[in-house]
């Protein structure tokens, strides 16, 4: 692939620095942004996992209090002065 830019002053001049062409720095920073570790990659998750995390997503629902039938204004500032 053949990726055409303009590329601003600072960059060519960081590039100078390290004694390199704009092209190659940028080359760089880009194998350097895209690299992938090893660590860094995910595996599907399996249904059991999924499942495990979605219950624990639920772990607390039931003390989540019900909704009025009517969410006013002054039930969503109750506890608020």
């Amino acid at each position: 692939m053949v990726v055409t830019i303009n590329i601003p002053d600072e960059l060519a001049a960081e590039a100078r620095a390290r004694g390199l062409s704009p092209e190659v720095y940028v080359q760089q920073i880009l194998a350097q942004q895209l690299a992938v570790r090893p660590d860094e990659i995910q595996r599907p998750r399996t249904p059991q996992e999924i499942r495990a995390w979605l219950d624990s997503l639920a772990q607390f629902s039931e003390k989540i209090p019900p909704l009025p039938e009517i969410i006013s204004r002054e039930w969503l500032y109750q506890d608020h002065n």
